[in-house]
């Protein structure tokens, strides 16, 4: 696949549009949160600004379905936009029409222009083209740094390419592709995957896609007890997605023909039920009490899992170990950051909650790449083709 990069393009004297990942964080009162989705944008835009271009920026915030509302402007957005990028960010209340072919014609080097909330048009989840093509002509070069949003043939994604008359993708999108493919196309080895989160559905794709290419995969969080079920062991009131189990078997079995290690909990942390302020306590994972559930993964487990990263020279790790929002069950989830963090490995982590706990942790900066995004982040995993970089294609 060739693309071309923002940093390969000529943008002296011309207008960027650059399709961004602002759906940021806020907080009842529309304060931001967290920026650092912004923050990553900030190499693209400032190449472009330093050449001489000019930028348009776009995005979408929350699940507006189609229509206005205030609570998903994207002005909040404008002013901490402003703020880092210490010169004025011009906000325009609207994505498409005239006002906004308007200013985007009337931009001159150096200028920013950040338009309104792409989702507040139902075209655009649709893959319009007519939609795309408006947004394609408020600028001379098409540039896509949304690699959360990738994975959706979206207007302002996929059918936009067919219209702008250049296209590519900037350093954020540059940036999880390389390293993804650093991970899962040509790695060091040993290989290694830990795979997290509440159930085994939505992580079936991945492991059978991880069972063609690692060496060993890590399972912990809620779905590892469709796992340990499928292994014959009673697992009190766990999570467990008894349609699955045989299908936990199969991956099991078809790790095993092709040498790689699947390694499961052996203790974890169980409780009554799902709170915080509930009696907990450390068992064997063949020792779950009837009535309770398991809620983390015990010290036995990161040791074990800890043994099993010693050797790894590739580490890609998504979903978290347990209820980690909860600080009796955070333990697990918090152990494999350190772990990572200690590791000599190239490590590469993506998922919403997984990367919500490694900015708690302190320790971000001990990774060597987190992803800016979960649902894209396991369509790569998957093994397929996301129909945003597709469609950069050249």
């Amino acid at each position: 696949m060739a693309i071309r990069y923002i940093d390969e393009m000529e943008v002296k004297g011309k207008s960027v549009f650059i399709r961004a990942d602002f759906n940021v964080p806020m907080d009842e009162k529309g304060t931001i949160t967290d920026d650092m989705r912004i923050r990553s944008t900030l190499p693209t835009i400032n190449s472009i600004l330093t050449r001489g271009g000019a930028v348009i920026l776009t995005s979408h915030l929350g699940r507006p379905k189609g229509k206005p509302e205030k609570k998903y402007s994207l002005a909040p957005v404008a002013k901490k936009l402003s703020e880092l990028l210490k010169r004025e960010v011009l906000f325009v209340e609207e994505c498409v029409g005239k006002e906004v072919e308007e200013k985007a014609k009337g931009l001159k080097p150096g200028q920013v222009l950040l338009l309104e909330n792409l989702r507040f048009h139902s075209e655009e989840e649709k893959n319009d083209e007519n939609f795309a093509r408006q947004l394609a002509g408020l600028a001379d070069i098409y540039i896509n740094d949304a690699f959360a949003v990738s994975h959706r043939a979206h207007a302002s994604v996929e059918a936009i390419t067919r219209f702008a008359k250049e296209a590519g993708a900037g350093f954020l999108l540059k940036n999880e592709i390389t390293y993804f493919k650093r991970a899962m196309e040509k790695p060091e080895r040993p290989l290694v995957a830990i795979v997290g989160g509440a159930k085994v559905s939505g992580k079936l794709e991945v492991l059978e896609n991880l069972i063609q290419k690692v060496d060993k995969i890590l399972i912990g969080g809620g779905m590892a007890f469709t796992f340990l079920k499928a292994k014959g062991m009673e697992v009190g009131k766990s999570l467990v997605e008894n349609e699955l189990v045989d299908t936990a078997k199969e991956v099991m079995n078809k790790a095993d023909k092709r040498g790689v290690k699947i390694l499961l909990p052996v203790d974890c942390v169980v409780a009554a039920k799902m709170d915080a302020s509930a009696e907990y306590k450390t068992t064997s994972v063949k020792e779950i009490p009837a009535d309770w559930m398991g809620l983390d993964i015990g010290q036995e487990t990161l040791k074990l899992f800890r043994d099993a990263l010693k050797d790894a020279k590739t580490i890609v790790w998504n979903g978290p170990m347990g209820v980690f929002e909860m600080e009796p069950f955070s333990k697990g989830t918090y152990g494999i950051i350190n772990l990572l963090a200690d590791a000599r490995a190239l490590s590469i982590v993506g998922g919403g909650d997984t990367d919500v706990a490694l900015h708690r942790s302190g320790k971000a900066d001990k990774i060597s790449y987190i992803s800016t995004a979960g649902g894209a982040f396991l369509e790569l995993l998957k093994g397929e083709e996301l129909p945003g970089i597709k469609a950069l294609d050249c």
